[in-house]
Formats: structure tokens, C-alpha cells, sequence
């Protein structure tokens, strides 16, 4: 009788283990097929990159300094016009 119980627990202890392996595997591939359809999915859009994206807003903050201080400039040049002559 012992020799039948211990290898009836053996066999479970395979089972179980076949089992996780087989669970393990099927979350890896479902991983894999959700990471392929959204790259995909991105992949179609058009998503612009991180580094692209802080270029343009540094371009920006650059023209904007540049537009105040032409600003200034002008505004500086149209008094001085608005002076009467002496």
C-alpha cells in the first residue's frame, strides 16, 4: 500500500508540474501576441518619439524668447519715433 500512495502523490506532483510549465508557457505567449498587436497598433499611428517631442518644445521656448526680445526691440524703435524732434 505505501508503495501505491507514494507513487500516486508522484504522479500528482508531475501533474502540478506539467501543469504550471504549461500555464507559465501560455501567459508568456499571450504576452508575446499582446506586446506584437500593440507595437502594431502604435506602429500605424502616427506617435511622435520622446526626443522629438522635447526638440520641437526647445525650438519653441527658443522662438519665444526670440519674439520677446524682437518685441522689446520694436517697441523700443516706435518710441524712439513717437519722440518729437528737438
Amino acid at each position: 500500500m505505501p508503495q501505491t500512495q507514494s507513487r500516486f502523490f508522484d504522479d500528482l506532483s508531475r501533474l502540478m508540474t506539467d501543469a504550471a510549465g504549461l500555464a507559465d508557457g501560455a501567459r508568456r505567449e499571450a504576452q508575446t501576441i499582446a506586446r506584437t498587436q500593440l507595437e502594431r497598433l502604435i506602429a500605424g499611428m502616427d506617435v511622435v518619439k520622446r526626443e522629438e517631442l522635447e526638440a520641437v518644445r526647445e525650438m519653441a521656448a527658443l522662438a519665444r524668447d526670440e519674439n520677446e526680445k524682437l518685441k522689446a526691440r520694436v517697441a523700443a524703435l516706435e518710441a524712439k519715433l513717437a519722440e518729437p524732434k528737438a
